[in-house]
């Protein structure tokens, strides 16, 4: 596949079909454990589908910023993307858990359907324990796979041993970022340098840089090349979370999967809210008391919209929007007159607009 004839959606469907093949190997694996595992496997089977798959996009542009695939390696390729796509996968079933979130793309969240499932049932014990035994289980399974899926896509052992030094680094990573978010939301209290910490861990780096680096290790590329993708990564996976996080407060629920203000309700100290108390605290103190004091608590939409006027009112907002703009400078001038290929260059430069420039 060449950069002219690159095609996103053409790509989405190859990695939802190596995803596919993938699951329904495993559920033969594990068909001898019968119907209750058979539930566990749709589960997954669901988790997999759907979403961006920039992650995906970004492990398979990392390679093709050192050297373009053979016939042979471009299956192994997308299939080794696909590890990115199961990681993620592990990682929101989780998430959403911690977050008590209702929803996901749409469709009712992991520990909210078999909690759900537990009281058609009529089964004993507690519906809400049962949902979060499953969320756990269904997370770690995604987690395994990923592992699994990297390990068997097809590439030689010395190169898969390359990538998963990165993969390893890239779980370490997430798990360590989202126990800041979790301790920050305990706390209450958040600054702005305290936010993007959290942020860089347990979203930004997943999600741009370390995708790169597994494609790139896969590929052989050379340290020059990894600090390159660092420098253009480390910078545009801040920018796509920080969009995620105007999307989670402005976003449209027909897009974004999530009802409206959904990290309000969630209680989230985003780079977004902290801005935002950080400018109310001297000159809208009832609004700082306001803003903060809402923080994860039921919200109805009159709520929400006052809570998103109190932000735009701060100047958060738009200090986001500059601040995207700022890293988008950042990132795309790191690979400008690189050793990376003019194909992948092209590409990635296409990846950063569509992973930032998402409508609020």
């Amino acid at each position: 596949m060449t950069s002219a004839t690159w095609d996103p959606g053409e790509f989405q469907a190859r990695l939802q079909t190596a995803l596919g093949a993938f699951v329904d190997d495993r559920a033969q694996a594990l068909e001898p454990l019968g119907p209750d595992a058979a539930l566990l496997v749709q589960a997954a089977r669901d988790a997999v589908r759907g979403g961006k798959r920039f992650r995906a996009m970004f492990c398979y542009w990392g390679f093709r910023a050192v050297r373009d695939p053979d016939p042979a390696e471009e299956e192994a390729l997308v299939r080794a993307a696909g590890a990115l796509e199961l990681l993620h996968a592990s990682a929101l079933v989780h998430d959403d858990y911690m977050d008590a979130s209702d929803t996901r793309r749409g469709r009712p969240s992991v520990h909210r359907a078999f909690a759900a499932r537990h009281r058609a049932e009529g089964w004993r014990g507690d519906p809400e324990q049962y949902g979060a035994a499953a969320a756990i289980l269904l997370g770690d399974l995604l987690l395994s796979w990923a592992d699994e899926q990297l390990r068997t896509c097809g590439f030689g052992p010395q190169q898969v041993l390359d990538a998963l030094r990165y993969f390893d680094t890239t779980r370490s990573e997430v798990i360590g970022g989202q126990f800041l978010d979790v301790s920050v939301q305990a706390r209450g209290t958040a600054d702005v340098e305290q936010s993007m910490r959290v942020l860089r861990y347990k979203s930004a780096k997943y999600s741009v840089e370390r995708p790169l680096h597994v494609g790139a290790a896969l590929a052989g590329g050379s340290t020059g090349v990894m600090d390159t993708l660092t420098a253009y990564g480390v910078p545009l996976g801040e920018a796509f979370q920080l969009r995620d996080d105007l999307l989670g407060v402005f976003g449209d629920p027909a897009v974004t999967g999530k009802p409206a203000g959904d990290d309000l309700t969630e209680g989230k100290r985003t780079v977004l809210v902290a801005l935002a108390l950080e400018a109310l605290h001297g000159t809208d103190p009832e609004g700082s008391k306001m803003l903060d004091d809402s923080l994860g608590q039921p919200l109805d939409g009159k709520e929400v919209a006052e809570l998103q006027r109190i932000i735009v009112r701060s100047g958060a907002q738009a200090r986001v929007e500059e601040r995207i703009d700022e890293l988008m400078h950042r990132s795309l001038s790191a690979i400008d007159g690189s050793r990376v290929s003019a194909e992948a260059q092209s590409t990635l430069r296409g990846l950063a607009a569509a992973a930032t420039q998402r409508v609020v």
